[in-house]
């Protein structure tokens, strides 16, 4: 009896070695019998699985019957009403003229506030060629509507010249410990040549918005007095963007058409003499006239 309960025991014990799973597999130390290749090859597998997968639910769904398409109403519908009134003034395709086009501007005014009267030119210029990179300045006779800060960096006594001329703000170094604190309380700032060098540390904060000295612009001079007065009196700066387009504000609504003429006149005299020795073709492709939220009007193409 003792006899058959050993050997019972021992076929057990068999049983049990031969059902335990097999741990000690063997695995090379490189290339691809390693067990690190070999969990690779698994992990890849699966990932390419599941991709599969994935592509197949999205067939399934292209597949379905998809619903009614969305329907999207016209720009004009999704305006706001008194726009839809004015706009119904501008008789579609019609290209008017210089004049006319300003006078409808400013009858077509939706807002109630003193809205700004802008021209929006696009050129036959290409920006990526230096010579083509239109970028000046321009003193409209009845000034822009808008109040302007001119601040001057330049060296005491020029600073005093530009106070008396009207610099809301004319310093010395004292003007660099305002920029060391980030304030920037200006809309234009004019320098002399010799202190250009001291305003480059400062050209990441003033540069993007616009308010780096610079000589095209007019406001890198030694003639720091007529700077002042200039701004003052409604010098602009207009530029080409990479669109090849240029913006410009010409005046407020309230200036009447005749005042908002004449300042366009001078700014399209000077675009004229801007206008490249290199340039091929067309100068003035199409012009635009609007107000700030108003409907854009067409006007001729005064330069062809």
């Amino acid at each position: 009896m003792a006899e058959d309960a050993e050997l019972k025991d021992e076929k057990i014990v068999e049983a049990t070695v031969e059902e335990a799973p097999k741990t000690d597999e063997k695995f090379a130390k490189s290339g691809k019998k390693s067990k690190k290749h070999i969990e690779e090859v698994k992990a890849e597998e699966e990932r390419q699985a599941r991709k599969e997968e994935r592509k197949k639910e999205e067939a399934e769904a292209e597949a379905k019957p998809k619903g009614a398409k969305p329907v999207t109403r016209p720009l004009i519908e999704r305006r706001g009403k008194n726009y839809r009134k004015v706009a119904e003034k501008v008789e579609k395709g019609k290209i008017y003229s210089l004049e006319d086009a300003i006078k409808l501007a400013v009858e077509t005014n939706p807002v109630k506030f003193d809205a700004t009267v802008e021209a929006h030119v696009r050129l036959g210029v290409d920006p990526r060629q230096a010579d083509q990179n239109i970028r000046t300045t321009v003193v409209l006779p009845n000034g822009n509507g808008k109040t302007v800060r001119v601040a001057v960096f330049a060296p005491l006594d020029e600073a005093k010249k530009a106070a008396a001329a009207g610099a809301d703000i004319a310093e010395d170094e004292e003007f660099l410990k305002r920029l060391d604190k980030g304030t920037i309380d200006f809309d234009v700032l004019i320098s002399t040549p010799a202190y250009m060098p001291k305003l480059g540390k400062y050209a990441r904060m003033l540069g993007p918005k616009g308010l780096m000295p610079n000589p095209k612009a007019g406001t890198v001079t030694t003639d720091i007095e007529k700077a002042v007065k200039e701004a003052k009196a409604g010098k602009v700066e207009y530029r080409v963007d990479k669109q090849s387009i240029i913006h410009i504000g010409l005046g407020k609504v309230s200036f009447g058409a005749d005042k908002l003429l004449e300042n366009a006149k001078v700014f399209f005299d000077s675009l004229k003499a801007q206008k490249p020795a290199s340039l091929k073709g067309n100068y003035v492709k199409s012009v635009y006239i609007t107000t700030t939220m108003g409907p854009s009007i067409a006007a001729e193409n005064i330069y062809g």
